[in-house]
């Protein structure tokens, strides 16, 4: 039963693979290729309390500072979880992604920006951190936030609906140094030893007002070919590592269902030995309760609860389980296995190449 799974797959994936390699390969522009998944951003009302639940549920070091706010080791490094402070008016959420790429260039990063119709955004004219939708914008973060003395530069790309993506070199970790790579050796270590360790990042989710568009800008500026799917949505890779990018809504997610605001859903991280039944067991420890069976809506703060996959969307015949909880602010976050790669089999670890 496997085996015709992956076939399966195998034959759903060919022709969108075909056609995404086709589209790369036709393309007259230069791409930005990128290699990783580097951080998230949380907009928390309470970085401390914030702090205190990270700390306290995966035992994560602080490896740098920007001012007073934390960027929490993820692993090994130099991946990291940053807490701010929520803004204005604004509400509780992911603020914004980051990813990772090779010999990370500016000035050609941004030339190749301006090759997709992407140009200078200015984040003082309500346009967010990168100046709005189709904009880039570059923060030179200086010392007094944790950056290099000159400034270190931060690159923040606004996609189609203006959803904020940072691009950074893959060294980077959030510190001072010309390209963020200098942060505190060894790290600050977490009062508590944690009772679950995170070992890097697996995927975001988005959701967005037009699928196609959003796919188009993705793979053309960042050449990610397409890693699985989950029924008709694509999940763009990010590097080679099994880390990528689901994009839902307008047109990718379920028929006759209406589109979503657009927004970054939620993030994903891994684990070694994943058992979503001891990984429950050990959220309600903490404190989380299970959402009700048949809750429909958002999930309250310090919530959890399992989605079983089903083949239709991509998952193994009796279901491929996806963990997911809630924080102090009701930021939802997923938890997965090492191997998982958004696909099918039992950790939704067969993807096809």
């Amino acid at each position: 039963m496997e085996q015709e799974m992956t076939r399966r797959n195998l034959l759903l994936s060919l022709p969108a693979a075909a056609m995404a390699s086709r589209a790369l390969a036709q393309s007259s522009k230069s791409s930005i290729p990128v290699t990783g998944l580097s951080h998230m951003t949380l907009s928390v009302s309470d970085v401390k309390r914030s702090t205190e639940f990270y700390q306290g549920l995966f035992g994560m070091p602080i490896q740098a500072r920007q001012g007073t706010s934390p960027s929490l080791r993820i692993g090994p490094g130099p991946q990291f979880l940053f807490l701010g402070r929520v803004g204005g008016n604004g509400k509780p959420g992911i603020n914004h992604w980051c990813m990772f790429t090779d010999n990370f260039d500016l000035d050609k990063s941004l030339a190749i920006l301006e090759e997709h119709g992407v140009t200078k955004g200015d984040a003082g004219r309500g346009g967010g951190m990168s100046g709005g939708a189709m904009k880039a914008r570059v923060r030179m973060r200086g010392p007094e936030n944790g950056g290099a003395k000159d400034g270190t530069a931060e690159l923040y790309i606004g996609d189609p609906d203006g959803l904020v993506v940072q691009l950074q070199d893959s060294t980077y970790c959030g510190g001072a140094g010309k390209l963020g790579e200098v942060c505190m050796n060894p790290p600050e270590p977490s009062p508590t030893k944690g009772l679950l360790a995170m070992e890097d990042l697996s995927h975001f989710t988005i959701f967005v007002s037009d699928a196609k568009r959003s796919m188009d800008f993705y793979q053309s500026i960042f050449a990610m070919p397409i890693q699985a799917h989950q029924g008709p949505t694509p999940l763009l890779a990010v590097g080679s590592h099994g880390s990528f990018l689901t994009i839902a809504g307008g047109g990718a997610g379920r028929a006759g269902a209406p589109p979503p605001m657009p927004a970054i859903n939620h993030v994903s991280f891994r684990m070694r030995n994943f058992d979503p039944e001891k990984v429950t067991k050990t959220l309600e420890s903490y404190g989380l309760k299970q959402r009700p069976e048949g809750a429909r809506g958002p999930a309250g703060p310090l919530e959890t609860y399992i989605s079983m996959r089903m083949p239709n969307r991509g998952g193994a015949p009796g279901g491929t389980p996806e963990l997911y909880f809630t924080d102090p602010d009701g930021i939802l976050l997923q938890i997965q296995d090492m191997s998982y790669c958004g696909g099918a089999g039992k950790m939704g670890e067969i993807c096809v190449p």
